[in-house]
């Protein structure tokens, strides 16, 4: 019996800024209000848990003072794995028996380091997996830890093979690669990019993929920033109302739109997905596999599971 289709969710949703267990609290709100409307997968904006640290664009590396003071409330609203906030998004899963995929700051086990974190949970209320970003982009690394790329996963689960990267890493090839010699069919893409070059991207990786992928934004406001830490006004002040638009989006895997960009508002866009149409677009392009040519270019994972690779090897 062919599988049944689906429904798929984006929230794009603006956090509790820096406050973790209110950013949790919203989250489990749609998700249950996704879920009441059918979707088996939850997708959420990249940094959700509790926040993308935007003043990173706009405060001058070398203001130590300031830029110390940012950090450490920029760390204490990360949240660790496992944890007792992790467990609440655990049991809405649960409850609403749904997929989610949603952004964290995770708090490193030395408590001093923060990596982009992209937290898979399954419907029987488990953590999946989690995947730190690899890279985090320009200023980004004032902010953000290089992650571990043995937590690069594809996940089997009921609805097909869940995955995902983060922002910008979905502009490196080869990581996009691993994933589809992994065969990946659910793509999760949570950023912070709302730009016209994002969203065609999305479309081109549904299609050199033959996925399912949910391009997922967050919206932020200046007001919410500045409510959150008021010694930013002044850094602010050339920028208007809103800080982030959005624009999530959701493709297919022949790169058509499924779902259009929404603007400047929060809300949830849905997709049906369809696991034979996704099956039956492998047969004119699969890039792992007729579409490949090993004998000329072949991709090789230097790495073990939890251990990173050493210099030289």
């Amino acid at each position: 019996m062919p599988p049944a289709p689906f429904t798929i969710a984006a929230v794009q949703a603006e956090p509790v800024f820096l406050d973790p267990e209110r950013s949790i609290a919203k989250a489990c709100r749609f998700v249950t209000e996704a879920a009441e409307k059918g979707a088996k997968l939850v997708v959420f904006p990249e940094a959700f848990i509790a926040g993308y640290p935007d003043w990173i664009w706009q405060v001058p590396p070398g203001n130590m003072t300031l830029n110390q003071s940012l950090y450490a409330r920029f760390l204490d609203a990360a949240v660790t794995l496992p944890s007792a906030e992790v467990q609440i998004l655990c049991d809405a899963a649960a409850a609403a028996q749904v997929h989610i995929a949603i952004g964290i700051n995770e708090r490193s086990s030395s408590g001093g380091s923060v990596y982009n974190t992209l937290l898979f949970i399954g419907p029987e209320g488990r953590v999946l997996g989690h995947h730190q970003k690899l890279v985090p982009t320009l200023a980004e690394r004032t902010a953000w830890a290089f992650g571990d790329p043995a937590t690069l996963e594809v996940y089997e689960t009921p609805i097909g093979r869940l995955g995902g990267l983060i922002c910008w890493e979905n502009y490196m090839p080869l990581v996009r690669q691993s994933l589809y010699e992994r065969g990946i069919s659910l793509y999760a893409a949570p950023t912070y990019d709302e730009g016209s070059a994002w969203q065609a991207s999305m479309r081109h990786i549904g299609k050199e993929g033959r996925v399912y992928i949910a391009g997922c934004c967050m919206v932020l406001r200046k007001q919410s920033v500045l409510d959150a830490l008021p010694e930013l006004e002044p850094y602010y002040r050339e920028s208007g109302e809103w800080i982030n638009s959005g624009n999530s989006m959701i493709a297919g895997p022949n790169g058509e739109v499924l779902a259009e960009p929404l603007y400047q508002k929060e809300g949830i866009l849905y997709a049906e997905i369809n696991p034979m149409r996704q099956k039956g677009a492998k047969w004119n392009l699969d890039v792992a596999g007729h579409y490949a040519r090993p004998d000329a270019f072949r991709l090789e994972r230097d790495f073990l599971k939890g251990v990173m690779p050493k210099k030289g090897e």
